[in-house]
């Protein structure tokens, strides 16, 4: 489909040469900002809807570890009848210990510190839960109480990650902006080119929009040829990035892969290389005969 026959020379033409690579390095750089889009929306929506739906009661440790049992159960108690609260569990001194453990070493004993007991308590979705007059609450029972609220830092972390998300569109739109420019230079420099051709077919009856046809079937042929060669380049790219990731210690780097319906968003790029190379070639020989006397 890409071998139709033309009336101009220009399948020939060395000056078009470069533009399936041009296009094929913009749709590598393309996927790859959008792959990163695609994995900071993941992980900003994971964070936004489970962390920010949790808090952390600290209960300080005591001399007696049977009266911090009893002052542990008794929080418990008080945050499950709280409205809003979903679930309040409190927290196993095992898993404490390996939370500490980065700091303390694996060898250490946690119990030879006096470590505060934790309550990981859930919340409703959509509640709206004032951490303050709930801490004054429980202070009342159980002086020297802490509540650590996720979502004070977490809006912030998230604020941050949406941003660069949206850069990373920014930087898709403008790679797309840089394409059309490309093809914009490649076809006006074939018209010069071939102008000579190109007034003698039109003193043979040759409509503008024939030429701009042939014009853009070439685009067409060369923009495919482009978005395959990138999105060839960046596949392993993503894949071996993917593998490497899953090869770091847990807890090192957020939890997020790219799924099946992110791949097939990653698919888009080289498809609209492959239209925007036809289509601003057909309307640049359109505009441009327009303009000619």
């Amino acid at each position: 489909m890409f071998h139709r026959r033309s009336d101009l020379s220009i399948q020939r033409d060395s000056l078009s040469s470069f533009l399936p690579w041009l296009i094929g390095f913009m749709v590598f750089l393309s996927i790859l900002a959008l792959a990163g889009a695609l994995l900071l929306h993941q992980v900003a929506t994971r964070w936004d809807k489970g962390i920010s739906a949790t808090l952390t009661v600290q209960i300080p440790a005591g001399a007696d570890a049977a009266e911090d049992d009893r002052r542990l159960t008794r929080a418990v108690a008080i945050l499950r009848d709280i409205p809003g609260v979903r679930a309040a569990r409190p927290v196993d001194a095992e898993q404490v210990a390996q939370l500490l453990a980065p700091w303390l070493g694996t060898g250490s004993d946690s119990r030879d510190f006096p470590l505060p007991r934790l309550i990981d308590v859930t919340l409703n979705s959509g509640a709206d839960i004032d951490t303050t007059q709930l801490q004054q609450r429980l202070a009342t029972v159980l002086p020297g109480v802490g509540i650590d609220d996720h979502r004070l830092w977490l809006e912030r972390v998230v604020r941050m990650m949406r941003a660069a998300e949206w850069l990373a569109f920014g930087i898709v739109a403008l790679i797309g902006i840089a394409c059309v420019g490309t093809v914009t230079f490649t076809t006006r420099t074939g018209l010069a080119v071939h102008g000579d051709a190109i007034e003698v077919m039109h003193l043979i009856g040759a409509q503008d929009s024939y030429i701009a046809r042939q014009f853009a079937q070439r685009a067409l042929g060369l923009g495919l040829r482009g978005g395959l060669f990138g999105a060839a380049m960046a596949a392993p790219v993503l894949i071996g990035a993917g593998l490497l990731a899953a090869r770091l210690p847990a807890g090192l780097l957020p939890e997020a892969s790219l799924e099946p319906r992110h791949w097939a968003i990653l698919a888009v790029p080289p498809l609209a290389a492959t239209l925007i190379a036809m289509l601003t070639a057909r309307i640049t020989v359109v505009r441009t005969l327009g303009r000619m006397p």
